[in-house]
């Protein structure tokens, strides 16, 4: 649970770290809740009050990247009723023609939350509609509940006479509202969705509103791949194409995946390869496994992972917590049992750099990899570069030296004296965090100190400032304070 609400928290943060000329700009016209005075209010990525912090209840901002505040008032926790303002930047009441405006909140099965982008879902009288973040009506309010289809983004469930279809988020019927239950397959609206009726059967519908599978069958599992799909017929399992020809049966107990012509499957908890014709490639002999790449899989044995080929062997020992392959970047990530520092292994299962990985930077082709109280930047071919020229738009840079941390400028001179215990780069807002005698503070782009290092911030996960705001310790919200 730890580590699925850190991996939350870091990709809520990830417009706050070190970026581009452009990330910067952007930056500064972001919105965050902040809370001060036992009260809540909105800052802007200057630091500077765009709603004064006069409200009891946290402030809901949809989308850091708009101007649209959702304000709780008149809450009551034990009927659980409450009224909503909406504002703008410019203080000014906005979509005040519904009786309740909502964020549309949506959550994974690692815990992940998330706000649906570019939608809200308003009130009127009894029944839910949804509008764009612009105040357009996307769907009249003639629904009974709107809610997101868990795990899965731009999908929508539409409630109506306790039947459900689904809407993407302009709007569109994807599913008729005629069905009692809806699931994506894989969490992706690309897959599609499995639809259930009222007789109890179920079928498949692409995000284009196409009947893929009439829903004739008994049970489908939330996988496909190469066009196929795990269906429940006459109370057996059996994988079929587009066309409800039977491409393979009796085989297996449970799919897990369906990749190019390799399906993994479950038979009595334990995790096997066969062919798309239904040869056996590797036993279900394994607690997990995945595809990596080719004919390579990460699996899971005797409780540690590892990397095997299509012949079993094995690539990487079974000695590690987890073992993720970035496709993107072509090389795997395995978590130590210190459980702080992975080791890196490239393509080759060569084990390359160990320490802890963070800040994947895909577009501009870099990471970060702390190790022996150092922080180094690395492309993705292994090659260490300097912190200047992978954050480029920064004006100083973090810098080490006996022990100590201070700053440099681009030509290297020093700018901020070495004496921090710890310290970051410069994020999108233009703050540094810098930590002295346990505590920290922050410093500007300039190198001048905004806050004095006077907050010990033991639960942060992140440290990170904007002006004299820090980032809130509290995993369960995202907002910024200066208590």
């Amino acid at each position: 649970m730890a580590i699925a609400v850190m991996i939350m928290f870091v990709i809520g943060i990830k417009t706050l770290l070190s970026g581009d000329t452009k990330d910067k700009e952007l930056a500064s016209n972001r919105y965050y809740p902040c809370f001060t005075g036992e009260k809540w209010g909105v800052i802007n990525g200057k630091g500077e009050f765009v709603i004064e912090p006069t409200f009891e209840e946290m402030i809901t901002v949809p989308d850091s990247k708009n101007d649209i505040f959702i304000c709780m008032q008149e809450v009551n926790y034990e009927t659980g009723s409450y009224k909503v303002k909406v504002l703008n930047s410019k203080n000014k009441e906005i979509l005040t023609n519904y009786d309740l405006v909502e964020a549309i909140e949506n959550t994974d099965e690692n815990y992940n939350m998330w706000y649906e982008e570019g939608v809200l879902k308003v009130k009127k009288g009894e029944n839910y509609g949804m509008v764009s973040l612009l105040g357009k009506e996307l769907l009249k309010p003639e629904y009974q509940n709107i809610t997101a289809l868990p795990g899965t983004k731009n999908s929508f469930i539409l409630k109506k006479e306790d039947k459900v279809g689904l809407c993407d988020k302009k709007g569109k019927i994807i599913v008729p509202v005629e069905y009692t239950e809806i699931k994506s397959i894989e969490n992706d609206y690309k897959k599609g969705y499995i639809v259930k009726n009222v007789d109890g059967n179920y079928g498949v519908i692409d995000f284009n509103s196409k009947v893929i599978l009439e829903p004739k069958y008994e049970d489908i599992q939330e996988v496909s791949g190469n066009k196929t799909y795990v269906v429940k017929q006459e109370g057996k399992w059996k994988l079929i194409n587009e066309k409800q020809e039977v491409v393979l049966e009796d085989k297996f107990e449970q799919v897990a995946k369906v990749e190019e012509d390799k399906i993994i499957i479950v038979k009595d908890n334990r995790y096997g390869v066969l062919s798309i014709s239904g040869e056996e490639i590797l036993p279900p002999q394994y607690e997990k496994l995945k595809v990596a790449f080719g004919d390579y899989y990460i699996a899971k044995k005797d409780g540690k992972y590892g990397v095997i080929s299509n012949t079993s062997e094995e690539k990487i020992p079974f000695t590690y917590e987890n073992i993720s392959y970035q496709t993107e970047t072509d090389f795997f990530i395995a978590d130590k049992e210190n459980g702080t520092e992975q080791d890196l292994f490239n393509n080759k299962f060569e084990k390359r750099l160990t320490g802890m990985f963070s800040n994947l930077e895909l577009e501009k082709g870099y990471f970060r990899l702390y190790h022996n109280q150092n922080y180094n930047y690395y492309n993705f071919k292994f090659e260490q570069k300097e912190a200047k020229e992978v954050l480029t738009a920064n004006e100083i840079y973090l810098s080490k030296k006996d022990g100590k941390y201070g700053y440099v400028g681009k030509d290297g001179n020093i700018v901020v004296d070495y004496i921090y215990e710890d310290g970051t780069e410069l994020n999108n807002y233009g703050y540094a965090a810098v930590k002295q005698n346990g505590k920290w503070g922050a410093i500007d782009k300039t190198g001048k100190v905004v806050v004095e290092p006077t907050y010990e911030l033991p639960n942060n996960m992140v440290i990170d400032f904007i002006g004299k705001w820090h980032l809130a310790g509290d995993l369960n919200s995202y907002y910024y304070t200066d208590k």
